[in-house]
């Protein structure tokens, strides 16, 4: 039976349990579009059927599902499902679960939390399928305090110990950062599936924590469900590069491989990303030629991983054979493609490419694309240039990252004017960042003015502006080691 079917021959008793229909998933089973739900609503008010509370749970799903398609770009959709719903006289759990949930896979995430805290006043109480839709809004917008709410609303409600709502409360945790808690969720959890380890997995490795993803990965294979799938070999994998731990990447490529997991253009892109970004290029090279059908961010990965290893060259030969191939770049692929030409010192092709963003793509550059273009032309002692170019972009006066990246290349080239002018603008706008500081009394100290330089660190001390410890890591014996050293 369809999703569509399922919903239409419900009775109406039941629609307050029912789950909520993903709008993709009726898209699937019955092809429906915004003009065709436009005809069905318009046929029920003519026979007097649109009132019925059948016929109005079957309206916001169709139209939520009209607002997910693609195929439609019509906005007006989703207001259709929420006038059906506020003209209802008594709306549904199902019909409110519904809309929340679409809103919180659109783009504009935080509608769904102002349309339940509306619904929630109109005395619709939640049930276990509101929540997980709720708390995936909250993740999407990083609104931790909002979630906090959520977590605390399903409490009182007495759902915050079902799976699903505890899944979404790991992500949510993991998404934002709080680890901690997120363990601690996961660790009380009686029941736990693959989504459950997989938003802890993915929270870890995004962090920075990677040997805590990894150990994560090993304790899902030690326990009698669930397997690991496909993302959860991807979260590992980026976790591997993070940490530039080639021999555990193996591993879990092995691990993938055995278990059939990795052919899906996911976990492909994921294991050139690891190769390329642990140094051995020439494996991610040959994964990506093994790789018949190749998106957008298949290219770019392996166009990042070209430029990281110094290969400039090749990684803008293979930016030009992806744009023959008819695959369009997009803003991440143009900051690999400008980053590689940077540190080859390919000035005249990365001009070609930042000119081509805007005539031949249509594409906006950023603040990442003209700090590229800054530390190209920084890197080949164009200084003057790349301070017209900061003075040109639409933000450039109030970005510290493109002031910044000009007093580096004025640091190296030992122009201590130039790096006291981007100082000072640094200062304007971000002016407690330690490594300016520091790097601004290097460069008096190596122009022999010691003077300033001592004033520039007495300054630091004054303003309390304390230096970050290093860091370095290591890899030994399948375990990774950070080691930090100590500043005064």
């Amino acid at each position: 039976m369809t999703a569509l079917t399922s919903l239409i021959s419900a009775s109406p008793d039941q629609f307050d349990t029912l789950n909520p229909i993903s709008p993709s998933k009726i898209i699937t089973d019955g092809g429906i579009k915004l003009s065709e739900t436009k005809q069905l609503h318009a046929a029920l008010v003519k026979t007097g059927l649109a009132h019925s509370r059948s016929s109005q749970n079957s309206l916001v799903a169709l139209y939520a599902a009209a607002s997910a398609s693609a195929a439609d770009h019509d906005s007006s959709a989703m207001d259709y499902a929420l006038l059906v719903f506020s003209r209802s006289p008594k709306p549904t759990a199902f019909m409110r679960n519904t809309i929340v949930q679409s809103l919180a896979n659109s783009n504009s995430p935080a509608s769904a939390i102002r349309f339940y805290c509306a619904a929630h006043f109109a005395a619709i109480p939640p049930n276990h399928h509101t929540f997980p839709a709720l708390l995936k809004a909250c993740s999407r917008l990083l609104a931790l305090h909002e979630g906090q709410q959520m977590h605390a609303h399903s409490l009182k409600s007495g759902l915050e110990q079902t799976l699903l709502v505890r899944n979404a409360l790991v992500n949510l945790y993991s998404t934002c950062g709080y680890l901690t808690d997120a363990r601690l969720l996961f660790d009380e959890m009686p029941e736990r599936d693959i989504v459950t380890w997989n938003s802890l997995i993915a929270g870890y490795s995004k962090h920075g924590l990677s040997q805590e993803a990894l150990d994560l990965f090993r304790s899902l294979q030690k326990a009698p469900h669930p397997r690991p799938d496909a993302i959860t070999a991807v979260s590992a994998l980026s976790a591997c590069a993070n940490a530039g731990a080639l021999e555990l990447g193996e591993w879990v490529h092995a691990y993938a491989k055995k278990h059939e997991i990795d052919q899906g253009i996911t976990v492909r892109t994921a294991l050139i990303d690891m190769y390329a970004r642990c140094g051995a290029i020439a494996r991610a090279a040959e994964i990506f030629e093994l790789t018949s059908r190749r998106n957008l961010v298949c290219w770019t990965a392996m166009i990042t991983g070209l430029a990281v290893n110094g290969r400039g060259p090749e990684a803008v030969n293979l930016f030009d054979q992806m744009v023959q191939f008819g695959i369009r770049p997009d803003g991440i692929a143009f900051v690999s493609v400008l980053s590689a030409c940077s540190h080859a010192g390919m000035v005249e092709d990365g001009k070609r490419l930042f000119n081509d963003m805007k005539t031949r793509f249509g594409l906006d550059p950023r603040t990442e694309h003209y700090g590229c273009m800054v530390d190209l032309l920084g890197r080949a002692g164009r200084l003057e240039e790349a301070l017209g170019l900061i003075r040109s972009s639409p933000t450039g006066q109030s970005e510290a990252v493109l002031w910044r990246t000009l007093l580096g290349a004025s640091s190296a080239r030992g122009e201590v004017e130039m790096a006291e002018l981007a100082m000072s603008e640094i200062a304007r706008v971000e002016p407690r960042h330690h490594g300016d500081w520091v790097l601004m009394a290097n460069v008096y100290a190596k122009a022999g003015r010691k003077e300033e330089a001592a004033r520039v660190r007495r300054e630091m001390r004054i303003k309390k502006i304390g230096k970050e410890p290093g860091c370095s890591v290591i890899e030994v014996g399948g375990r990774i080691y950070s080691f930090t050293v100590e500043t005064e």
